[in-house]
């Protein structure tokens, strides 16, 4: 980097109590280095009076009152989904930092955060760039305040309702009804979380693909099909119960029956960083446990 002074704003959720540790090892360690340290006012809240941490800022922010040099997201892959939404398209990278359970995304274990800190000022990373999806309603409105989604957008019945019935075009061509529980809207980065439970297949990143899955389809001769991530998905639900939810990287709101949905790529990338010891197929191999054998 050019700038001697690094800017570092933090995000987190506030559930988590052992995270705060590993937060206060970041701060200490980015301020070793004079670094500037912006929060999410939730998260230091959370961290200075739920926890009772005593942490020093450069300043503590709301929304989208910030600009930085990194993103860094504390908790599992939900919190940098989160991030990722909060940064939108700033073009922030976002430095995942894992204490969830699982952590595709989030990547950095606490054990590691000063390697990974020290990466950083060394210029040891990467930063790659995943494919983010867009939802639209009929007239081009937006139905909430960040409809764009890193890992999938799905369309569900309600909790309540019998199946719903989704007209879906690819570039206006028309594709099928789907008779389902819902159905899903995938990226690579995606692929391996709500849609690869459905029956989805795990796509490699970097393949500039969709991937639409069907939840619980009526028919078995459903199955996935995987589409250009340039083309536009028009669907249209009707619902015995006049509405349905669409989902957008779990940020759900309720729509009416009959209301027309697009999905297509977004203008913008969501941009992670990557460290020279993180290869994605290990990654993939030892979180799915793949030819773990425990005869």
């Amino acid at each position: 980097m050019k700038r001697n002074i690094l800017r570092f704003a933090f995000f987190g959720n506030e559930y988590q109590a052992k995270k705060s540790q590993a937060v206060y090892k970041i701060i200490a360690f980015l301020q070793q280095r004079k670094a500037e340290i912006l929060m999410d006012k939730p998260f230091y809240e959370f961290i200075t009076q739920g926890q009772r941490l005593d942490i020093s800022v450069t300043r503590v922010f709301e929304g989208d009152d910030f600009e930085a040099d990194f993103a860094v997201s504390m908790g599992g892959d939900g919190t940098l989904l989160e991030t990722a939404a909060r940064v939108g398209a700033k073009g922030i990278p976002i430095i995942g930092v894992n204490i969830g359970r699982l952590g595709f995304l989030a990547a950095v274990n606490p054990s590691e955060i000063e390697n990974a800190f020290g990466a950083v000022y060394g210029g040891d990373y990467i930063v790659k760039e995943h494919t983010v999806i867009k939802l639209e309603t009929e007239g081009g409105g937006e139905v909430m305040t960040s409809p764009y989604a890193l890992n999938d957008i799905a369309l569900l019945k309600r909790d309540n309702a019998s199946m719903i019935s989704i007209r879906t075009s690819i570039n206006d061509e028309y594709l099928m009804t789907y008779q389902a529980d819902g159905i899903i809207v995938t990226t690579p980065t995606g692929s391996t979380a709500y849609s690869l439970s459905n029956g989805g297949p795990v796509i490699a990143p970097g393949t500039e693909t969709l991937c639409l899955t069907a939840v619980a389809p009526h028919s078995l001769t459903v199955r996935p099909i995987v589409l250009p991530d340039n083309c536009m998905i028009t669907m249209k639900v009707e619902s015995r119960s006049h509405n349905f939810l669409a989902a957008v990287d779990g940020r759900s709101v309720s729509l009416d029956d009959g209301t027309v949905v697009r999905i297509s790529k977004a203008a913008y990338a969501a941009r992670i960083v990557r460290f020279s010891d993180m290869r994605y197929f290990t990654t993939l191999r030892e979180k799915m446990m793949w030819g773990l054998d425990q005869r």
